[in-house]
């Protein structure tokens, strides 16, 4: 009886140390609520500019032609919406896993999460000037793709840092991104699935696996 009572000991013991180490090493706080904000503002933030197309086509219908000053205003109201939406996005999502952090009585911002942010911030940096410069020269039909794949790279390569878990929705968002390259007039809604379906099918799935009491 007393063997048992002392290995049962010992294995929580190594649970104890493993759980310890781990928040060491590991920012565990990221809330899966906070993929599931993330994910419904970006299927508002397509939303509104799969409307914002409509009516840009929908002016060539009624007018007969295009003029440059409308492509210039689209591409504005299009950096404006997505920045918008990356605002409320991070918001949301910052505050969901502070409050996640709060609970468990860990702090937010400490070593970990600096090396997390720095190599998701890498990625994403580089991402975000390499997308500017297709803009530059108004080569809208790989945007989308180069989206998803930047971000599906930051997310692997955050992944050390963080939920093992992110690394999968990482894979999915770069195949996303592989497959958007060959369907360019679907961008958009490729778009909508990797930003918005896929989010927040892995906030619920984080939600019931580490958070659901």
């Amino acid at each position: 009886m007393e063997d048992k009572n002392q290995t049962s000991s010992s294995l929580q013991d190594i649970k104890d140390i493993r759980r310890i180490m781990e928040r060491s090493s590991r920012f565990i706080s990221l809330s899966g609520l906070s993929g599931v904000a993330a994910g419904i503002c970006a299927l508002i933030g397509v939303f509104i500019a799969d409307n914002m197309l409509d009516n840009y086509f929908g002016s060539y219908n009624s007018r007969g032609f295009f003029s440059g000053d409308d492509f210039s205003k689209l591409k504005i109201r299009f950096a404006l919406l997505a920045v918008v939406v990356f605002g409320v996005a991070f918001i949301s999502s910052f505050y969901l896993t502070w409050r996640k952090a709060k609970k468990q009585g860990l702090p937010i911002w400490d070593h970990t999460t600096k090396r997390l942010a720095w190599n998701m911030l890498v990625p994403l940096i580089a991402g975000a000037i390499f997308i500017m410069g297709m803009l530059r020269y108004d080569v809208w039909l790989f945007v989308a793709p180069a989206c998803l794949i930047f971000y599906g790279l930051a997310l692997v390569n955050a992944s050390k840092y963080t939920l093992a878990d992110i690394r999968y929705l990482g894979y999915c968002e770069i195949v996303l991104g592989l497959i958007s390259m060959f369907l360019p007039g679907y961008g958009l809604w490729i778009w909508a699935i990797g930003f918005g379906l896929l989010h927040i099918i892995y906030g619920i799935v984080m939600w019931q696996k580490y958070e659901r009491v």
